[in-house]
């Protein structure tokens, strides 16, 4: 069953131990696994829902530790290729005390950038009815780029609800020019958009959550509802027939890491909407999941079960 259907590069995350030490004077490190999507399909199934997860990996040491964390989490990995000729992506992260950490990527070349689209023609979408949509992906190879498209045209083809989260990486992309115009026109084959608001000021030039709302909703008939991240303030939420407001974050007492705290948000709203909750009920379920991810020093291993969630809102709502 392929409920919830995403494609991405996974990674091997070798994050500091050592509080404010440069990656170049920090000894000690944890493994863990990372990449955007991956951490959107590990909340989902966290959740209770089916996520089949779409990539391709190294027949290497780091393929196989993602091979077994994905198995883990109740991941699907029926469309996952393995290959010998190219090697799995892995990244460094420093810990810090304040702020967003640094992290660096080996993933130039790499297995996913070498994704075969025509794997995509095998996917049973007979039963798949959200996907999630990252702007990651279609950065790291003209082949992930075409693959991304297609899957895109299929997605389409079979009527499932598509939500794209920018999720700019400066770093992949030739220049910024290139990157704000590709995105921008990968945003208008989706029905949700969910920027944040400093993503929202490099694409569309503006800081304010209306400006970069509209910036989306005209520039596309598919776009439906624009959710503008605004951090601990919450979200904004703007529809096509004009309906906007803004729904509140909820309090952290101790930031521990920032990193997977959007895709937590992503995959808070998608599972919400999948169970047919309504936009302001989805957007308050990933300003939730978003809670949790900054608790946690793992990209993903702070999102919450379905209980753990349920106890947090039931708490909340008091």
């Amino acid at each position: 069953m392929n409920e919830f259907i995403t494609i991405g590069e996974p990674i091997a995350l070798f994050a500091s131990e050592d509080m404010d030490a440069s990656l170049k004077d920090a000894t000690t490190f944890h493994k863990y696994l990372a990449g955007a999507e991956v951490n959107v399909s590990v909340g989902v199934s966290r959740l209770g829902h089916q996520a089949q997860y779409l990539t391709r990996i190294g027949s290497d040491p780091f393929g196989e530790f993602i091979k077994d964390e994905l198995a883990k989490n109740n991941i699907g990995t029926d469309y996952i290729e393995e290959t010998s000729d190219y090697w799995t992506a892995f990244q460094l992260k420093d810990r810090v005390s304040k702020g967003d950490p640094s992290i660096y990527y080996f993933r130039k070349g790499s297995a996913a950038a070498h994704f075969d689209k025509n794997v995509l023609d095998k996917i049973d979408f007979s039963d798949t009815k959200f996907a999630h949509l990252s702007g990651i992906f279609p950065a790291i190879s003209e082949q992930a780029y075409d693959a991304f498209n297609y899957l895109i045209e299929l997605l389409h083809k079979n009527n499932v609800r598509t939500a794209f989260d920018p999720n700019l990486r400066p770093q992949l992309w030739k220049d910024q020019a290139t990157m704000v115009k590709t995105i921008n026109e990968l945003a208008k084959q989706a029905e949700i958009i969910l920027p944040g608001v400093g993503e929202g000021e490099i694409l569309t030039g503006s800081r304010d959550l209306e400006t970069i709302a509209d910036f989306y909703l005209k520039q596309s008939d598919i776009t439906q509802t624009v959710v503008v991240k605004d951090g601990p303030s919450g979200a904004f939420v703007k529809n096509k027939d004009g309906e906007k407001y803004h729904v509140d974050g909820f309090k952290v007492d101790h930031v521990v890491d920032t990193v997977g705290a959007g895709d937590g948000f992503a995959l808070g709203l998608e599972t919400a909407l999948l169970e047919g909750l309504s936009m302001k009920e989805a957007v308050q379920r990933g300003n939730a999941v978003g809670a949790f991810a900054v608790q946690a020093p793992g990209d993903n291993d702070g999102y919450p079960t379905r209980a753990q969630l349920d106890e947090f809102l039931a708490k909340e709502a008091k």
